[in-house]
């Protein structure tokens, strides 16, 4: 099993979204004095890199950064926040829900925050998602790189991207990476739909509203045959013969939920199979389900069933 996580992190890397070394680096460099709160430096997201902070009121100087930045407020602050930054000067309330983006090669800001802000998310995106896109729709790369510079913004999308990867963060599912997968690949379109240029909306959102019999079962066979690898969004798209952002708006349209729920759906139905029949510890039952750890797997194995994994084997009995 370990030899197939390091097999398809060489995937991800040939593919053009290489797990770095730095990739957590941007959050540790700009914000060394606030606290770290969650982190998904555990979890293995190659595509997306998000931390839960608290920051203190204060004054923070950057410089140029790696990876677009989006941050979203998650809790009430009385004080504005100043930012200062590619060439202009932006004041914000940040109330629950706002949202500041900050894009590659952006250095030095400044960020002047007023009053202590207890909870707030980043995400962090590398420049590699925006290219893939840039690829599959033909669009110029200069162009996908040209993210506004702009806070204060009052985007549901985004925020509820943000409590997707939070939820994540705080109790893992079966499917952890493919959530990462779909909030970066949901995150880098909209911000290329809603700020960078909207002629590019149409060209974006276009396609295909549901994925023909003969295709699906061609995705879902190959679901129930990879369960205890590492699936993800491409992989699926390819399967199916679709871009990545097509492929997750069809399967979504025609199978009533988006795709990371469903394996996380059919891994749990896998796990509970195991259990039953017992010949395998609880610890390598989780593992083989996409889970980090035990204690997560029980935290989700609960949720779904009102049952521990351990309860679950005697009740089979």
């Amino acid at each position: 099993m370990p030899g197939r996580a390091v097999e398809r992190d060489r995937e991800i890397s040939d593919a053009g979204l290489p797990l770095r070394p730095d990739w957590n680096a941007d959050g540790q460099r700009k914000y060394p004095r606030s606290k770290l709160l969650l982190s998904s430096a555990d979890r293995g997201w190659m595509t997306l890199s998000a931390e839960l902070r608290s920051h203190s009121a204060g004054r923070i100087v950057s410089i140029e950064q790696q990876n677009v930045e989006v941050v979203i407020a998650l809790a009430a602050t009385d004080g504005p926040v100043t930012r200062i930054g590619a060439g202009r000067q932006e004041q914000t309330r940040p109330d629950p829900g706002t949202v500041w983006l900050v894009p590659t090669g952006v250095g030095p800001e400044e960020i002047v925050i007023s009053k202590p802000m207890p909870k707030t998310l980043h995400l962090f995106l590398p420049i590699e998602q925006f290219d893939n896109l840039a690829d599959q729709y033909n669009l110029s790369k200069s162009l996908v790189r040209s993210v506004q510079y702009v806070g204060g913004l009052n985007d549901d999308l985004i925020r509820q991207v943000g409590i997707s990867v939070l939820n994540e963060l705080s109790e893992q599912t079966a499917a952890s990476r493919m959530v990462a997968e779909m909030s970066s690949l949901m995150l880098a379109t909209r911000l290329i739909q809603n700020y960078v240029d909207r002629d590019l909306i149409d060209r974006i959102a276009g396609g295909p509203a549901r994925l023909e019999h003969v295709r699906m079962r061609r995705v879902l066979d190959y679901i129930d045959q990879h369960l205890e690898d590492d699936i993800s969004i491409s992989e699926l798209a390819q399967v199916a013969h679709l871009s990545e952002f097509h492929f997750a708006r069809v399967f979504a349209t025609t199978m009533g939920m988006p795709p990371q729920r469903y394996v996380s759906q059919r891994r749990l139905a896998a796990a509970k199979k195991m259990i039953g029949v017992g010949k395998l510890p609880l610890s390598e039952i989780a593992f083989r389900s996409g889970f980090s750890s035990q204690a997560s797997f029980t935290r989700a194995f609960r949720r779904a069933t009102n049952m521990t994994p351990g309860e679950f084997r005697l009740h089979c009995r």
